[in-house]
């Protein structure tokens, strides 16, 4: 339940800000919400700094926690490392109430102090990395942005690999039907990704293969795959109708549909090994799920 709307009656005729103070709510928290727009009144009106109230009530949308029992499978006093389950969100948006996130077990666990320090989609499984102060969050964030670290993903795709593959392809937004896909193109980003095979199934037709991110696009590794005409099984936005893909994200298709057009309930794809460097230790790890 990570965002949930909480409601106040109101004292008519004062400020918001003085209103706030007598709320069981940390004043610079809720100060934060009104600056981020999270206050709102009985039209849902977003209340603005020394607004006079007028409404009865108003509402404020906060994040407060819960936890299922997830556990990091490594922490120091600085970090720690999850191996997040395919099909749980990393972090909620405020509009999506009553979601449970991997976000909820990182405030439960540090008290609001852990923060992300990079992020992997839904239905990827895998390695992410928490930051449990706010020395190690600025260290860490940094480390990501200047790319010193190294981290490979597993996946299983579409027909045969047999030698290691190096993808150069430009990646751009595809400004189509569906605002967060991305295409290759000459005009886009550079981007580059290597592929090594693992393993294939000549039964169903299918590579396991490791991909290796040189860059950090959105998609990348799903994007160059199904470039090269070896889609990831279970992608439901890539390698597939566009109709379908909207009716995905709309919640409009089963499992059995899923299934039968992806072959997979899940996407197969995994952040399956992470290796940085802190405080002069170098740190490895691998994820302890099976791509299946």
């Amino acid at each position: 339940m990570p965002y949930i709307k909480k409601e106040f009656k109101t004292k008519k005729g004062i400020k918001i800000e003085e209103f706030l103070k007598e709320l069981p709510i940390d004043l610079k928290l809720s100060l934060s919400l009104l600056e981020k727009g999270k206050i709102s009144d009985e039209k849902n009106s977003r209340l603005q700094k020394n607004q006079i109230l007028k409404s009865e009530f108003i509402y404020i949308t906060i994040f407060e926690p819960i936890t299922k029992g997830l556990k990091p499978i490594f922490e120091t006093f600085h970090f720690a490392i999850f191996d997040k389950p395919s099909g749980l969100m990393v972090h909620p948006s405020s509009h999506q109430l009553n979601i449970y996130t991997l976000l909820d077990e990182i405030r439960y666990l540090y008290k609001g102090k852990g923060s992300l320090v990079h992020r992997i989609d839904t239905e990827t499984s895998g390695l992410v990395l928490v930051a449990k102060n706010a020395f190690s969050d600025m260290v860490l964030k940094n480390m990501f942005e200047e790319k010193e670290y190294i981290k490979k993903y597993q996946a299983i795709v579409e027909g045969k690999i047999t030698n290691s593959i190096e993808i150069n392809s430009a990646i751009t937004n595809d400004n189509g039907l569906i605002k967060l896909k991305m295409r290759v193109d000459e005009k886009g980003k550079e981007s580059k990704t290597l592929i090594n095979p693992i393993f294939y199934d000549e039964k169903n037709n299918q590579t396991q293969i490791e991909a290796i991110p040189q860059t950090g696009r959105q998609h990348q590794i799903r994007v160059h795959l199904e470039s090269i005409g070896h889609k990831i099984i279970g992608d439901t936005l890539y390698g597939v109708d566009e109709k379908f893909a909207d009716e995905f994200l709309k919640n409009k298709i089963s499992e059995e549909q899923r299934i039968e057009v992806t072959k997979s309930s899940r996407l197969m794809l995994q952040a399956d090994y992470l290796e940085f460097i802190f405080l002069d230790n170098i740190y490895k790890f691998k994820s302890l799920q099976k791509l299946k």
